[in-house]
């Protein structure tokens, strides 16, 4: 196979193995068509005012101050005398969209929206929002238009702020809570001279939900034991004081408006969210008013934690839900159909109401839940052979019938609790039923990929071993052979298309099923070299075949092992054993950093100067110096930027200037550096630390230094172990210039030493992702980190900061192999095919390990895994690329003429 034709089929063939998980793991839940459910009889409240308080902790609100009163007066008189309380149980990812998804839409979304910032809407879904008569919604415009936009008609308003309020270095958070209540005060003060509005208000299934961002904001800038953030949750007492009693008062205190207040998420200590720690999933639940429970007391109750002693509130009982059930709870109080995706089960418990009506309510809910099974099942049914499908048998027609039948039966001889009993089982049932039918094809999918990963590897290693080695000779190829084997994978190919054909298979499915089809008739028609392979290799000492053998599996799977460091690499062995989430910013240890950083560049000009090479313009060395000013200025920033956020006086108009131009212009200076390999290394470590000391907040800043030592210990211990077997003529590194060409004919066969050079480049790519954290927790990205840049919210291009950081450690490996490749006289083509095979043995292990449960950060790191090895190819060859450009590229200036006197 030609060269580009390879790398092409190469790039395709990745590009399926690396969509393929998002296929088959992170495919959305959501089903349509089902018909809308709602309790026949008369609800208790014609209207719900929904109060988030983005980033709220149930401790922090619930817990009194060291002087034993409440942080939040007004709320803790309505749970003590006037409503039911208890903790709301959120899943992760603990982010502010799947959390209000959860609360309004009443289903856990996928992992995938994480793609649209948690602000689209990947899959149109129902809402509570959608299914009332009226909502008006004030807050963030992160939050607030994706359920304008996913509801049907024109009846969901917004009014939010301007996108640049979410400052995290603003003075005051705050204010955002300020500006949602003052703006609703206007809005009710405004709809008396407005008699269509006036009017709209006035109907039932009405719905007003505020979003108050400024507690998750002051969170994420001060931490939540902070007194910026306690201070915040006073003053959202207060407000939430004021504005439902501006309603009681507007509606003349008729007793049917119904409230609300609950929380997204928590937070952790150190002000971040998006895992699993009870900090981040415990959050309040407050319900009062029209058709809420009154305080229950209790004697004793027993919970697991030791929260009700802490918050002194042992004699009240305490009413723990999933997040997901307040959407039903939402729906039932004002009589709106249950949303359609919503998978909450209704908590009776807060309902102060008839048991005929509780009843009725739970029945409409099992059937919300039971219609979305019976679609699911349909639609799966509609793609499977009849003889090939395997329905879930807990929940067959008949017994759909037997217990629709027995609860309407049990209603209507009053046996209220038998029948909520028979509902909770009917749902959990068709909970069940639905993962059943999401995860149905997911073994089959699996196996297709699994068995393509394994012939598409086995080729690369056959093309390997006839390119590139001496174990094999030419053998000629049988044209009748060939031809017969043509037909019959062709044959195969069709059986299987027209197998997916007659079940009406997604497009996907037939990439993936074919995929194996020409991949292993690639592998096939080489069979003549496996057999001379075969014979050759039986030749060779079996103890030091089998050691060998042993060696490789062992070594790529110790790359799939997360403690890796400690084992391998003394040097770097730390970086991974330090907390990737849980520390505050340590600006003193990117101080010393910047600092190591420049006594490094000393010792390293004065040996350059002192050395004799006479291939270069001492003048050059005028670039190091720049490039050290940029480093101490760099160092300046972090410090004085953490400082002024640090009295509140937000970021430095200076100091962002700074920052944006540093990151522009280093890599200018850089390709204005001598060629020689020692000072063009020099002069990229100095280029990419000035950048990286900017996004650093602690102990991360020593990592690049850390594994640029390493890095130059590998260039030196490769040109060593070539030099000591004969095999290289190459002048000292001192002297070795990046531009300089090399012949094709000097480029030699590969050794088993090659072997161990892919291997670790491999080893050294994982190394620099994991060795401080990455990107696969959005838990572990500290807001902070992006400061020197800028403090307002923008998630895409705080991300594409976070992505530039990440990337960094990418650059010094890729320039160091670049300079192994060259100076050991090293085919690239024979190393991407090494660094090929190993990458995707090491994909096809993670392949089974990806995780669409759990905490975000499992999640993510199960994902970053495998997208990581599975990405290696595409990201070698622009690494590749870029390291090229780096080593050998630079720009030339006009120099002044040397006058000499005569």
């Amino acid at each position: 196979m030609d060269i580009p034709v390879f790398i092409l089929a190469g790039l395709l063939v990745h590009c399926v193995f690396l969509v393929s998980i998002f296929d088959i793991y992170f495919s959305s839940p959501l089903v349509h068509g089902m018909t809308p459910q709602r309790t026949p009889l008369a609800p208790p409240a014609k209207r719900l005012v929904l109060f988030v308080a983005d980033g709220l902790r149930a401790d922090s609100l619930y817990e009194l101050d060291s002087n034993g009163t409440a942080r939040a007066p007004y709320l803790r008189s309505i749970l003590e005398n006037n409503g039911s309380w208890g903790i709301s149980h959120t899943r992760v990812p603990t982010e502010s969209r799947p959390g209000h998804v959860a609360l309004i839409a009443g289903f856990y979304e996928d992992v995938s929206a994480v793609a649209k910032g948690w602000k689209e809407n990947p899959v149109e879904f129902d809402s509570v929002f959608n299914e009332s008569k009226y909502t008006w919604s004030w807050g963030s415009p992160d939050i607030l238009p994706m359920f304008a936009k996913g509801a049907t008609g024109d009846h969901v308003y917004t009014f939010c702020y301007a996108a640049e309020s979410e400052d995290f270095g603003a003075e005051d958070a705050a204010k955002l809570d300020m500006w949602v209540f003052d703006h609703v005060k206007s809005f009710f003060n405004s709809s008396r001279s407005n008699q269509t509005l006036f009017s709209a208000l006035n109907e039932e299934k009405v719905v007003l939900f505020l979003h108050l961002l400024g507690i998750d904001t002051n969170g994420h800038a001060h931490r939540p034991n902070s007194r910026e953030y306690q201070e915040n949750i006073k003053q959202v007492d207060e407000g939430v004081k004021e504005i439902a009693s501006l309603i009681d008062n507007f509606y003349g205190n008729d007793g049917k408006t119904a409230f609300i207040l609950t929380s997204d998420h928590g937070m952790t200590d150190w002000g971040s969210h998006g895992a699993g720690h009870p900090s981040e999933t415990l959050t309040p639940l407050i319900v009062w008013g029209a058709g809420a429970n009154y305080p229950q007391k209790v004697t004793t109750q027993f919970f697991e934690d030791n929260f009700l002693k802490e918050w002194k509130l042992e004699n009240l009982k305490r009413l723990d839900v999933n997040q997901a059930d307040i959407a039903p709870l939402m729906a039932s109080l004002i009589g709106v159909p249950f949303p359609l995706n919503s998978v909450g089960t209704l908590p009776l418990e807060y309902l102060n109401t008839s048991a005929l009506f509780k009843a009725e309510s739970m029945f409409t809910n099992a059937v919300q839940i039971l219609e979305q099974f019976k679609v699911k099942m349909s639609q799966k049914k509609e793609t499977t052979l009849s003889i090939l499908f395997t329905p879930f048998k807990p929940l067959s027609a008949s017994e759909q019938i037997n217990y629709l039948k027995n609860i309407r039966l049990y209603i209507e001889q009053q046996k209220y609790d038998e029948a909520i009993s028979l509902c909770k089982t009917l749902i959990n049932l068709a909970l069940e039923g639905l993962s059943y039918y999401h995860t149905y094809d997911r073994l089959f999918l699996g196996l297709s990929i699994a068995v393509s990963f394994v012939g598409w590897t086995t080729y690369v290693i056959l093309v390997i071993i006839k390119a590139h080695t001496n174990l094999t000779k030419t053998v000629p190829a049988n044209k009748k052979k060939s031809t017969l084997l043509f037909y019959g994978f062709a044959s195969a190919g069709m059986m299987i298309t027209f197998f997916l054909l007659i079940q009406t298979c997604p497009w996907t499915y037939y990439i993936y099923c074919l995929l194996p089809v020409p991949l292993w008739y690639a592998v096939v028609k080489e069979i003549p070299v496996i057999q001379d392979l075969a014979t050759n290799v039986l030749l060779l000492h079996r103890g030091q075949l089998a050691g060998f053998l042993l060696v490789c599996i062992l070594g790529i799977e110790i790359l799939t092992k997360a403690l890796i460091w400690t084992l391998l690499c003394v040097l770097l062995a730390i970086f991974p054993l330090m907390p990737v989430v849980g520390r505050e910013p340590n600006i003193p240890l990117v101080t010393a950093a910047g600092l190591l950083t420049i006594l490094i560049s000393l010792f390293s000009l004065t040996c350059l100067c002192k050395s004799e090479n006479k291939y270069r313009d001492n003048e050059d060395l005028k670039v190091y110096f720049y490039q050290m000013f940029s480093v101490a200025l760099s160092t300046y920033v972090v410090g004085s930027t953490h400082n002024s956020l640090k009295i509140k006086q937000g970021l430095p108009v200076m100091n962002q200037i700074i920052s944006w131009m540093t990151l522009v212009f280093s890599p200018v200076l850089l390709l204005l550096s001598p060629t020689f390999l020692f000072e063009r290394l020099f002069s990229i470590l100095l280029s990419l630390m000035s950048t990286y000391l900017l996004l650093s907040t602690g102990y991360e800043a020593l990592f690049p230094l850390a594994l640029f030592g390493l890095m130059f210990v590998w260039i030196n211990m490769e040109q060593e172990a070539l030099q000591h077997y004969g095999l290289s003529l190459k002048p000292k590194l001192a002297v070795f210039n990046f531009t300089c060409t090399m012949d094709i004919t000097q480029f030699r066969q590969l050794h088993l030493d090659d072997v161990r050079r892919s291997f670790f480049f491999v080893f050294f790519i994982v190394t620099a992702f994991f060795g401080t954290g990455n990107i696969a927790s959005i838990n572990s990205f500290d807001p902070a980190s992006v400061y020197c840049f800028l403090t307002v919210f923008s998630p895409f291009m705080m991300g594409g900061l976070l992505l530039l950081k990440v990337a960094i450690p990418f650059v010094l490996v890729s320039c160091a192999f670049e300079a192994v490749q060259v100076t050991t006289q090293l085919s690239s083509k024979s190393l991407f095919l090494i660094v090929l095979v190993i990458s995707d043995i090491m994909a096809l292990h993670f392949f089974f390990l990806v995780k669409d449960y759990g905490s975000w950060l499992d999640i993510g790191t199960s994902i970053s895994h495998y997208v990581l090895v599975m990405s290696l190819t595409i990201f070698m060859m622009v690494m590749n690329g870029l390291a090229q450009l780096l080593t050998t590229r630079r720009l030339g200036l006009p120099r002044r003429n040397k006058h000499h006197s005569m």
